[in-house]
């Protein structure tokens, strides 16, 4: 069986001329649609930016602690508008408002204050600007409450806050009230307004006064204070052979000492606050005194003599005649029958009261009477009672 093979047709293209090289200037051509794409991209990208731009930057009010000012910022956050302005917040400051433009962005530092209250001196944190508002913020805690304002290198009363944001002040000092018209001032321009000097110890708070404050200076004063008083001397007894018994002398007399304390003392307006003590000591040692006691025995009486036992006391001209009535005499009196003691009690001789005179049955006055009645009347009082009469001198009868 034979296959026939067919053949391809025969091509009828001509072959193909050389062509001339294409000119290096290049033509302008119709946009077409891409390039119109990318041209709006673009547009939509740069308008975008714009936008975005516009919408990150903002201006806002600054109220720094009192101090307001407009800040144009471009800032982020709100956090980073304060890094911008060099604004530093620690964990006790207070930053209210929103970050928005046209907000008002409220800063307030805390300030650490010492504060006076019915338990005693404290610290708080305020972030108070004036110390009315820290007085008014604090009353809801304490009932009664004190800024105090210490003093500085400079010796001035130093407090980080004015008194009021507006409206007057008082300063309370050695009685008075003295009205400061400003109170938008601190403690040291308000004493000064006030023409107060202050001594190195005085002491300057600041209390609430209805609608506004007072700025109280309290007059402090430390000074040492000397006083002396009396130190009781001792009594010591010695034996003295030479005196008889019954009979005391003092031999040796007793002189106080001298206690000293020296304190120091500390007033507040006249007020004593404290007081210490910095020496006690006795400067002058007191004198004991010495008293010597009589050991010598009293002389026995002489025996009365009589014809027996229990006869009679013998009577005058008997046995007490033969006594040294001389010698009591002069030992009483000097001898003198006149003589008028100088308390006005005892007369004559022997020293007669009148009571005992007009027992033994005289009349009148002794120092009036003759030598020999007193010497009479003086036996009549021995026969009955005795040299004991004459407690002192009547040993002298037995001489």
């Amino acid at each position: 069986m034979s296959t026939t093979r067919v053949l391809p047709p025969e091509s009828t293209d001509t072959p193909a001329t050389p062509t001339a090289p294409t000119p290096l200037v290049r033509r302008w051509r119709r946009p077409g649609r891409r390039t119109l794409v990318v041209a709006a991209v673009l547009a939509l990208v740069l308008t975008s930016a714009g936008f975005a731009v516009a919408a990150a930057h903002k201006t806002v009010t600054l109220d720094v602690d009192g101090d307001v000012r407009s800040v144009s910022t471009f800032a982020r956050s709100l956090s980073g508008m304060l890094d911008d302005e060099g604004i530093v917040i620690g964990e006790r400051d207070l930053v209210s408002g929103s970050f928005r433009d046209g907000a008002t962005i409220v800063v307030r530092h805390a300030k650490q204050l010492p504060i006076l209250t019915a338990d005693g001196p404290a610290t708080v944190w305020s972030t108070a600007l004036t110390a009315d508002e820290a007085l008014n913020t604090l009353s809801r805690q304490h009932t009664q409450v004190a800024l105090v304002a210490p003093r500085g290198a400079d010796g001035q009363p130093e407090l980080p806050l004015d008194l009021t944001a507006e409206g007057p002040a008082e300063v309370v000092v050695d009685g008075q009230t003295v009205d400061v018209a400003a109170g938008d001032v601190q403690v040291h321009q308000a004493l000064a307004a006030a023409e107060v000097e202050l001594a190195p110890q005085d002491e300057v708070t600041i209390v609430p006064a209805g609608d506004s404050v007072q700025v109280v200076v309290v007059r402090v004063v430390t000074e040492e204070i000397t006083t002396t008083s009396e130190v009781p001397f001792s009594s010591t007894q010695t034996n003295d052979p030479q005196r008889t018994v019954g009979t005391r002398a003092v031999v040796t007399a007793g002189v106080p000492g001298v206690r000293t304390v020296v304190e120091r003392v500390t007033t507040a307006d006249g007020v004593e606050r404290a007081r210490e003590v910095l020496s006690d000591d006795v400067t002058t040692a007191p004198v004991g005194e010495v008293v010597a006691v009589g050991t010598k025995p009293k002389p026995k009486p002489a025996t009365k003599p009589s014809s027996s036992p229990g006869s009679t006391p013998a009577k005058p001209g008997g046995s007490s005649a033969n006594l040294n009535w001389a010698a009591l005499a002069k030992c009483e009196s000097g001898g003198n029958p006149t003589i008028v003691s100088k308390n006005g009690k005892y007369y004559g001789l022997y020293q007669f009261s009148l009571a005992t005179w007009k027992s033994v049955g005289g009349t009148g006055l002794p120092s009036q009477a003759s030598a020999a009645e007193q010497t009479m009347r003086a036996q009549m009082l021995y026969e009955r009672s005795g040299a004991g009469q004459w407690p002192h001198c009547g040993p002298r009868l037995f001489t």
